[in-house]
């Protein structure tokens, strides 16, 4: 919130009205001869031919998922195939002037285009460049099964390396683009500038936003368009990374030296129907799809309606947009025309349409029409048009007798996947060259006003020290992720509140005055752009830190968290890696929606490392380990021990940078009689109740703070069970369903012979979070705990308990759902 943008109550509290631009609807007018001296014949024909090898490929795999054949080859495909026959045209004249630079994003209907922009960067790509491309893809398995047979040009071989590689993809094989890990809606080959495409509605919307942000922040070539159905309009992280797609700070607060607004293109293919409605008259009401940009931007985001069966008129369109975007004056909307003849998917036989509808678009089928416009201005004969068709064919048929044989092409086996879930890597810096900062670290604010302060909580005298005299929690962090700020040139933080007030708990102050405003920026309140742009901007090759604020807003950002965060880099085999750190706090004093622990939720979801400091030493340590990887981290943070001092660590928290082991929990507090595990700030409350119980009962319990959810070594868990016989878990999130229990089932499986009594889990209530005036009958406090030893543990003598912790009343509650 920068005080330099003074909002005038004079200005906007006058009388005026909003006079929108005109928006241009199929404003292309053809020009055959201006177009020929314009592309050049072998152009022109060379897009024909890729739209029928796409048209060829696809009808190839319609009839294998309804024949289970084709040209003879027998083949049974149990996965998807989302077609787009009839929307060839559009994929085509999308990248007639996209270079390998320039990114394309997709949906789960996006085969087309993945040939299409590769066949492009086949054309403007040299030999040598092609070779290495070829050779080094996945130590060149791919292209050691394309080029059997084969005898042709590089540039030919390029193609049939194409066609293969996702074609294998598709029926998941292991030398496909992605070792058959991503499949049919998740193809993608990035050396040719295609990138992941999505199999959730509108879900590279905010991805293709953060791979934009990634090339103006970093000063990369080309733009990046997000493909998305028209039914992605009524998509919320559509609108969200639109919407941070067109923020004004790019021109008024941004160096404009950066050159602008991130270069993104919101292509919408818009063939009229979504799974479930037609938007043409039934699920939509802007009429014109182009009118959605007159709600973003004074530019109407420079959006038209485009004829996507011309691809000329398309490719017209993308090269002007291309200018504006490199320019900086984005985003673009794209309303492209098309429709497809095939339907959502082979399964649904198009019963949604009537015949008389699909007669009259296959009627203007964009490769008849265009073959014909060809023959008419002599650019092309009917005889070679035949030909085409037939050459696509047999390369297809090639390719499904080489993608379809279990020799040549098998598929990876699980221990595979294990081994690309994570790439487990520590890197510096992602990318290149110094990193760009207003001063020298020395000189931070902060930085002078953290050396002024003690390490530990205690003074010489062993006495402790106010909160303003120590090093906090808060701080560990800052200083993690102000290191990593000069370290790392890519590194960039933004989220809800990030800049000027130095985040909503005070993490970032100071870092204002150390990063000009590309680096650390506020954002629209936009959960699921937030996090999804966060994803683009990783995976394009960058380091990001975005932060949620309250771990309640999680709920806003689900799909990018546990659909796109987690699971990119298993689903490219390890091609991408994920440097994302998503900060979440875990609230109290604000009620039910702003103080819940979900750190279940997130340890459920495979591919995410999941981390939760109490303690400023590993607030510090666990954020250096976080931001030196290349894996997605999602980092909770208790609002309750933000101030807290270091109480543990032999000589306070070290002013060096260190790491914590990653995985490895830690022991508090030593003890003989009862181990108890926890997560989070609950650690303090554990450490009461376990003085409590030495104090009144002579019990000695062994604290132990978890640290980690993902990955977590259980040897020292184990270790300390084996000795004390009996364990208790306690944590902040409510009981029913808490990650608790999976390290209880986990002890009780591999210690069971060791255990005296089943493992006890302590969390909170499982009711809406109360008042803040209420919250001791809501989270765990020292008495539960103590209670919960005494009646599923070990019973203490004389002990009174305040609440009803018995296995009884876990029953009870259950059955109410409670």
């Amino acid at each position: 919130m920068p005080k330099s943008i003074i909002v005038d109550p004079q200005e906007v509290r006058s009388k005026n009205e909003i006079t929108f631009n005109p928006i241009p609807i199929n404003a292309y007018e053809s020009n055959p001869k201006a177009e020929v001296k314009r592309y050049g014949k072998e152009t022109l024909v060379e897009l024909l031919r890729d739209m029928v090898t796409i048209r060829t490929f696809e009808e190839m795999l319609d009839s294998i998922k309804k024949n289970g054949s084709y040209e003879g080859i027998e083949y049974e495909h149990k996965g998807p195939a989302h077609l787009s026959i009839g929307q060839e045209s559009a994929a085509v004249g999308q990248c007639v002037h996209l270079d390998p630079d320039d990114f394309i994003f997709g949906s789960h209907r996006s085969h087309g285009e993945i040939l299409a922009k590769s066949f492009s960067a086949i054309r403007k790509m040299d030999e040598a460049r092609l070779k290495e491309v070829m050779e080094t893809y996945s130590d060149g398995e791919t292209l050691r099964i394309a080029e059997r047979g084969f005898d042709g040009t590089v540039s030919e071989l390029a193609r049939r390396f194409t066609l293969y590689g996702a074609l294998a993809e598709i029926f998941a094989r292991k030398p496909g683009f992605n070792r058959g890990l991503g499949g049919s809606m998740h193809t993608f080959f990035a050396p040719f500038g295609t990138m992941p495409n999505n199999a959730i509605v509108g879900g590279s919307s905010d991805i293709a936003v953060g791979s934009a942000l990634y090339k103006r922040i970093n000063r990369k070539p080309g733009i990046v368009v997000a493909n998305i159905g028209d039914a992605a309009s009524g998509c919320g992280p559509t609108w969200e990374a639109m919407m941070l797609a067109a923020m004004d700070q790019y021109h008024t607060l941004w160096d404009p030296e950066l050159g602008g607004a991130p270069p993104i293109m919101f292509n919408f293919m818009n063939n009229f129907y979504g799974m479930g409605g037609q938007t043409a008259g039934e699920t939509m009401g802007f009429g014109v799809l182009a009118r959605m940009g007159a709600g973003v931007n004074p530019q109407n985001m420079h959006a038209e309606r485009v004829d996507g069966y011309n691809p000329l008129a398309l490719a017209d369109a993308i090269e002007r947009k291309k200018e504006i975007l490199l320019a900086g004056k984005g985003p673009v909307l794209l309303d492209t025309v098309t429709y497809r003849f095939s339907g959502h998917s082979p399964s649904d036989a198009s019963t949604y349409r009537t015949p008389e509808e699909m007669n009259l678009w296959e009627n203007e089928d964009p490769i008849q029409n265009y073959a014909q416009y060809l023959i008419d201005n002599d650019v092309l004969s009917g005889d070679r048009f035949q030909e085409m068709k037939a050459e696509a064919t047999k390369a297809v048929t090639d390719v499904v007798a080489l993608a379809t044989d279990d020799s040549l092409s098998p598929r990876v086996g699980g221990t595979f996947i294990e081994e690309v879930m994570f790439s487990n890597d520590q890197v510096a810096q992602m990318g290149e060259g110094e990193p760009e900062v207003l001063l020298p670290m020395a000189e931070n604010p902060r930085v002078k006003s953290l050396a002024k302060r003690s390490r530990f909580w205690l003074d010489k005298e062993g006495k402790p020290l106010s909160k303003t005299r120590v090093f906090t929690l808060r701080d560990g962090i800052f200083e993690a992720i102000l290191h990593r700020f000069y370290t790392d040139p890519t590194m960039v933080a933004y989220g809800e509140e990030n800049r000027d007030w130095g985040g909503a708990f005070a993490v970032y102050r100071g870092l204002t005055e150390s990063l000009p405003y590309h680096r650390l920026f506020n954002s629209s309140i936009s959960e699921g752009a937030i996090v999804g742009s966060g994803v683009g901007y990783a995976l394009s090759g960058g380091r990001a830190v975005v932060e949620l604020m309250y771990c309640d807003f999680m709920g806003r950002a689900g799909d990018e968290i546990f659909n796109q965060m987690a699971k990119w880099q298993a689903m490219s085999a390890g091609e991408l890696k994920m440097p994302l750190v998503l900060r979440v706090s875990v609230g109290n004093k604000y009620g039910a929606q702003h103080s819940q622990d979900w750190t279940a939720l997130v340890s459920h979801i495979p591919g995410l490392k999941v981390m939760f400091p109490a303690t400023p030493y590993d607030a510090k340590g666990m954020m250096n380990r976080a931001l030196s990887g290349t894996d997605p981290v999602v980092f909770f943070e208790s609002q309750r021990i933000y101030d807290m001092p270091e109480k543990f660590a032999e000589g306070g928290v070290p002013q060096e940078y260190y790491e914590v082991p990653e995985g490895e929990p830690v022991i508090r507090r030593s003890g003989g009689d009862l181990t108890i595990l926890t997560i989070g700030a609950t650690l303090y409350r554990a450490l009461e109740a376990a003085d409590a119980l030495e104090s009144r009962y002579g019990l000695s319990a062994e604290v132990m703070d978890l640290r980690f959810m993902n990955p977590l070594d259980y040897s020292l868990i184990l270790e300390s069970v084996n000795k004390t016989g009996n364990v208790l878990l306690v944590s902040d999130a409510c009981e029913r369903g808490s990650f608790l229990h999976t390290v209880a089932s986990n002890i009780t499986q591999a210690a069971f012979d060791a255990l005296d009594a089943p493992p006890a889990v302590v969390g909170s209530r499982n009711w809406i979070t109360p008042a803040a005036e209420m919250e001791e009958t809501f989270f765990p406090q020292p008495e539960w705990i103590i209670d919960t030893v005494h009646e599923r543990l070990l019973p203490l003598a004389g002990h009174t308990p305040t609440t009803v912790e018995s296995a009884a009343e876990l029953l009870r509650r259950n059955t109410l759902g409670v």
